[in-house]
């Protein structure tokens, strides 16, 4: 679904990502880990072109995603984005933020996209706050709104870039009980994340970044139990003693 092919980016001399090669199947949920300032964030968001590399290929579903006539905003409908920051509409309560771009993008009608707005935001466990704004919202509750935005196109492949970070440490089951659920459907998922229970109970793969280099790739139960590499073992080491 998602291949990644020789990969490289630079912010002007400094080498984001090296030489990334690798492939997100189908159906398939992986996670990308490492230290900070290893490149996670800037490899997903150049899935959806939020960041452009210079050299290598991406292909989603078979499609370059850097080719010439690619219409970029067509194609970002086909890749849910959850952010870091909730990224709401602070003006538009709940269900309007989830129904605007059905509406705006793909034309639905105000009455169709309700009702399955509705149907997400009742998935995500958010059905009775549909009609309060992100600021009458808890942390944990706006970003599950903003999963429910990110489903409301349909996409085929969903992107998480840290999207517990920036909560409370009561909200974060929260949102990783959508994930896993999105999981277990089938959905395709990246997610960047430090939530190594999350890697180890849904992961179909956990890739571990360092210094924009993907440095090794493996199961769950291998990487946690035996990870091959001297600075993923280093990791993990810091992560239990923390």
């Amino acid at each position: 679904m998602i291949r990644f092919s020789k990969v490289n980016k630079w912010y002007g001399e400094y080498h984001a990502l090296t030489d990334v090669t690798e492939e997100v199947k189908k159906g398939e949920v992986v996670v990308v880990c490492g230290p900070s300032g290893s490149g996670k964030s800037t490899l997903i968001r150049t899935v959806n072109r939020l960041e452009e590399i210079q050299q290598g290929e991406i292909t989603l579903d078979g499609q370059d995603i850097h080719a010439k006539n690619l219409d970029l905003n067509h194609f970002r409908t086909k890749v849910g984005f959850v952010f870091q920051q909730f990224n709401l509409f602070p003006h538009m309560s709940a269900i309007d933020n989830v129904c605007l771009a059905p509406v705006k993008v793909s034309g639905k009608s105000k009455s169709e996209a309700k009702e399955r707005g509705m149907a997400l935001l009742d998935r995500v466990g958010l059905a009775h706050k549909a009609s309060s704004y992100p600021q009458q919202l808890s942390g944990g509750q706006q970003q599950r709104v903003a999963i429910a935005r990110a489903l409301a196109m349909e996409p085929p492949v969903m992107l998480f870039d840290e999207p517990t970070s920036a909560l409370d440490p009561e909200m974060v089951g929260e949102v990783l009980n959508v994930m896993k659920s999105l999981a277990r459907d089938g959905m395709t998922m990246m997610c960047v994340t430090h939530e190594m229970g999350f890697a180890r109970e849904v992961a179909d793969n956990v890739w571990f970044m360092d210094h924009g280099k993907l440095v090794e790739t493996g199961k769950p139960d291998a990487f946690f139990a035996n990870p091959t590499s001297d600075r993923a073992k280093r990791f993990l080491s810091d992560l239990r003693s923390h």
